[in-house]
């Protein structure tokens, strides 16, 4: 690997540059609290070659949504599936937005 593909990685969303310790001390909680949301399957760490959980900066923003509705009383099963329909929602916007995009572009021009 050369220096500049080290560097892209810097600025990728989806690489696992941070260790469990270095991730909860981030977020200001737990390491326990990391595994919780991972067995809840609401983010699955990538695994170092020596089996370590490595996390993305992706991830640690789905986390931190997760410790702030926890935070706020809602339990960890709940607050990991209120996340996932959130992202749900959003995708399904997103898709809905494209499609009335398409939509409008093949809408011959009205008569005026």
């Amino acid at each position: 690997m050369t220096v500049d593909d080290s560097l892209g990685r810097l600025d990728d969303d989806d690489y696992p540059a941070y260790t469990m310790g270095r991730a909860a001390a981030l977020l200001g909680t737990t390491q326990g609290f990391l595994r919780a949301i991972g067995e809840a399957r609401l983010i699955t760490p990538l695994r170092s070659e020596g089996g370590h959980r490595r996390y993305s900066r992706y991830q640690l923003r789905i986390a931190a949504r997760a410790r702030e509705l926890v935070d706020q009383g809602t339990p960890i099963e709940a607050a990991c599936r209120i996340i996932i329909l959130e992202d749900q929602l959003e995708e399904a916007q997103r898709l809905n937005a494209e499609y009335r995009r398409a939509a409008e572009a093949e809408k011959p021009p009205s008569a005026v």
